[in-house]
């Protein structure tokens, strides 16, 4: 299953409420990503940003934007960032298949680059 980054601040009235009120905070982004077929790995906070991180798999880039989606429509989150991420045997694939794209793509313009190198 597809493994995601997702990063965020909490609002100022996030903080606030979580000041008052100390919910599960684990407990909720559970049960969001268990809902749409996930789960999440971890969850960090920074220290010097007071950002959130998680960790989590996810079926697709579908459900990762619907969370996304699902989280932020509440307003405690901004400046939400996801990243899908890799493992290392996934990164191997990619290399194989670049590798074996070699001489099926060519940059818009190279027939004019390399009919101007002959020329000169």
């Amino acid at each position: 299953m597809p493994k995601f980054v997702i990063t965020f601040n909490y609002s100022s009235g996030s903080w606030a409420r979580m000041l008052r009120v100390a919910d599960d905070r684990l407990a909720a982004v559970t049960g969001l990503l268990e809902h749409l077929g996930g789960r999440l790995e971890l969850m960090y906070w920074g220290v010097e940003t007071a950002q959130a991180y998680v960790i989590a798999e996810l079926p697709d880039s579908l459900s990762a934007t619907a969370a996304v989606a699902a989280a932020t429509e509440t307003g405690a989150f901004k400046d939400v960032v996801v990243h899908e991420v890799l493992t290392q045997d996934q990164l191997r694939e990619v290399v194989a298949l670049a590798k074996s794209s070699e001489g099926f793509y060519h940059p818009p313009g190279s027939a004019a680059l390399e009919s101007d190198l002959a020329i000169n």
